[in-house]
């Protein structure tokens, strides 16, 4: 029991880390971009590219080690809608992140470097919608925690 509240929590504590860090990153982009936001930028991807790591390695611990076992996972379609948009999310974050360690590069040769306005657009556009399936990926867990496998 102790096993599976410490892998709830820090499962728990993860996704308000990657909700924060998208948050924070969304805000970012629609403001004015500086150096100082694209260094800003580049450092909130990379702390929630590991959030969503170590989230992905603590979710798949609570298949094996949780309480309700895999059994309760393999045959639960919350489950699965749950975890498809999780895989969604990140391929869908693949390219603010080439874009921001892109971004960061132009800004080490050229330090008055601004990124285009499309693009800043885009990648607020992207983090939005990424945020959008953080909030599915949260019903999905209401759901699988009281309708199980339907």
């Amino acid at each position: 029991m102790l096993t599976d509240l410490l892998l709830a929590s820090a499962h728990h504590l993860l996704v308000f880390a990657l909700i924060a860090m998208l948050v924070a990153e969304s805000v970012l982009l629609r403001g004015p971009i500086d150096a100082a936001v694209l260094r800003r930028l580049a450092g909130l991807d990379s702390g929630y590219g590991t959030s969503a790591i170590l989230l992905l390695v603590v979710g798949l611990s609570r298949l094996k080690f949780g309480v309700k076992g895999l059994d309760f996972y393999e045959h639960n379609p919350w489950f699965h809608a749950k975890f498809g948009a999780f895989i969604l999310i990140a391929l869908l974050s693949i390219l603010p992140t080439v874009r921001f360690l892109r971004w960061r590069k132009a800004l080490k040769a050229d330090p008055n470097f601004l990124p285009a306005a499309g693009e800043v657009r885009t990648l607020r556009l992207l983090i939005r919608f990424e945020l959008i399936l953080v909030a599915v990926i949260l019903v999905c867990a209401a759901a699988m925690a009281r309708f199980g496998g339907f």
